[in-house]
């Protein structure tokens, strides 16, 4: 029987109900943070600096341990902890709005991506149900960037996490881009990060939303599938605004780029595309959104603030299925790189 970690006299056998009587977790099994795994743990923070500020609303900062036990916790290999570091620094980034984040009563959870070798080091999934279960790198990276937010920054469901509903994307939310497969540049790339180096990119988002196209043949087939699913009242990003992302699956990439489109040109045909009629909003909304200062572009209103909100990104494996996935509002894509141990040359 193995103790745990600062609980003297609690063993893996008495480990789920005494963390559970104590409040932690996500509601689902917890691996025991014992030394030894712990230990394992750090081993491969060796020569890494944490860099990590007060976790909000808390304001505590998370120690090398602490950290480290709740990967542990959400079942980390030792090789997943520098990407849930590299996610968890995201967090603090000032934009990502890591406070509003996680006492909001919007369901939103940080969403993780990808980019660079990692993908393979890892196993993480970029392609078929990437989004979804049975991958053990994106759930795990996914809960461990929940379970720090929620046990060192104090974001318990119903005390500090105010969400009305929540959503599933709050156990965990993590996937890769299909680098392979897609026609574009690699999402990292285009945010100003080298080709081949491995990246993180998180923001506060809902889950992913279908876009289900399987008759358009050509780009415009899909641009107007692609719009009238964004084009939604009831998103925050409709008066609040802020970033919200498209990925695309490969088959539906592949039309874009037959067809001669650039991610970017995606982008921007679908800031004009999305709109939202004002006959769609209730004249109580309307005046919300006004005193938010948020007023129509003519006679309908606009998905966020610019195309250079939408961040279009490639994942997922064979099928006509495409996600829109809208965000909190009030937070950034923020991107960080994957950081590595520095080379012994003793």
């Amino acid at each position: 029987m193995s103790a745990v970690v600062d609980l003297p006299g609690v063993t893996e056998e008495s480990w789920q109900e005494e963390a559970y009587r104590r409040g932690w977790g996500d509601g689902l099994p917890l691996v025991a943070p014992t030394p030894a795994r712990v230990a394992a743990a750090l081993a491969a923070l060796h020569g890494i600096d944490l860099e990590l500020g007060p976790l909000p609303p808390s304001g505590l900062v998370p120690t090398r341990e602490s950290f480290a036990a709740n990967a542990v916790m959400a079942g980390c290999r030792p090789a997943d902890l520098p990407v849930v570091l590299a996610a968890v620094r995201a967090l603090q980034a000032p934009e990502y709005n890591l406070h509003g984040v996680l006492a909001t009563t919007h369901p939103c959870a940080p969403m993780v991506v990808v980019n660079g070798p990692v993908r393979a080091e890892l196993g993480i999934n970029s392609g078929g149900n990437c989004l979804g279960q049975g991958t053990r790198a994106n759930a795990v990276i996914g809960r461990a960037v929940q379970l720090v937010a929620t046990h060192v920054g104090g974001a318990r469901p119903g005390v500090m996490d105010r969400a009305t509903q929540g959503g599933p994307a709050k156990y965990t939310f993590c996937f890769g881009e299909n680098e392979e497969e897609s026609p574009f540049p690699p999402f990292s790339v285009r945010r100003g990060f080298a080709p081949g180096q491995s990246v993180v990119t998180v923001a506060a988002t809902e889950g992913p939303h279908n876009v289900n196209d399987h008759g358009g043949t050509t780009a415009e087939d899909l641009l107007l599938t692609i719009a009238g699913t964004m084009a939604q009242p009831g998103s925050n990003n409709v008066y609040v605004k802020g970033p919200h992302f498209l990925v695309l699956g490969p088959e539906h990439a592949a039309t874009f780029a037959r067809d001669g489109w650039t991610a970017d040109a995606v982008r921007d045909a679908l800031w004009e595309r999305a709109r939202i009629p004002v006959s769609r909003v209730s004249e109580a909304n309307q005046r919300q959104f006004e005193d938010w200062g948020v007023v129509p572009d003519g006679d309908a209103y606009t998905v966020s603030t610019g195309p250079e909100m939408l961040h279009v990104l490639v994942a997922g494996g064979a099928g006509k299925h495409s996600a829109w996935i809208p965000s909190f509002g009030a937070t950034a894509a923020v991107s960080r790189a994957v950081p590595s141990r520095p080379v012994d040359r003793a």
